[in-house]
């Protein structure tokens, strides 16, 4: 299984990067992190929201790898524990296929990316920005497979 992340944006700051190609690094062979980035609508005069987050969205789905499941991030979805994301990684794998995770841009995503998503999923109650969003994606998915995989980087809360 390859866990995609398709986020938009592109020329990141370096601390972005150098986060989330350091977890990247740390997956184990048969879970790789592949990011592919998406060009951000420029903003410009008299281009409005729904312009901007159409744009992208075309950009998102001519993007995204052929059937595989996607996992939308807003604020406003499922918020799971490490544990619970582990479990959804574990039955993603016994059925097979891809996972794409999708980060939108400033103005988050289009609604239609949103409806298509398999799982939207909530990093946080607290609005995160994008590009803090994809260290703290990469890493969790890293600490999910660490739980799967009984590895020690992952300690379950309350054992201190």
């Amino acid at each position: 299984m390859k866990l995609w992340v398709i986020a938009v944006g592109r020329k990141m700051p370096a601390w972005v990067d150098t986060g989330f190609s350091d977890y990247a690094k740390r997956m184990p062979p048969g879970s790789k992190i592949h990011l592919i980035e998406i060009k951000a609508e420029k903003r410009t005069a008299g281009k409005s929201s729904s312009q901007i987050l159409d744009a992208e969205r075309r950009r998102i789905v001519a993007s995204l790898p052929r059937n595989c499941r996607q996992v939308v991030l807003d604020e406003r979805g499922r918020v799971l524990s490490t544990e619970q994301l582990a479990q959804n990684l574990a039955a993603w794998m016994q059925t097979g296929g891809d996972v794409a995770f999708v980060i939108g841009g400033a103005d988050g995503l289009h609604q239609e990316i949103k409806n298509n998503a398999d799982i939207r999923l909530s990093l946080s109650a607290l609005t995160l920005p994008h590009a803090l969003s994809r260290v703290v994606l990469a890493e969790q998915l890293y600490r999910a497979m660490s739980l799967m995989n009984n590895h020690p980087y992952h300690r379950p809360s309350g054992n201190s």
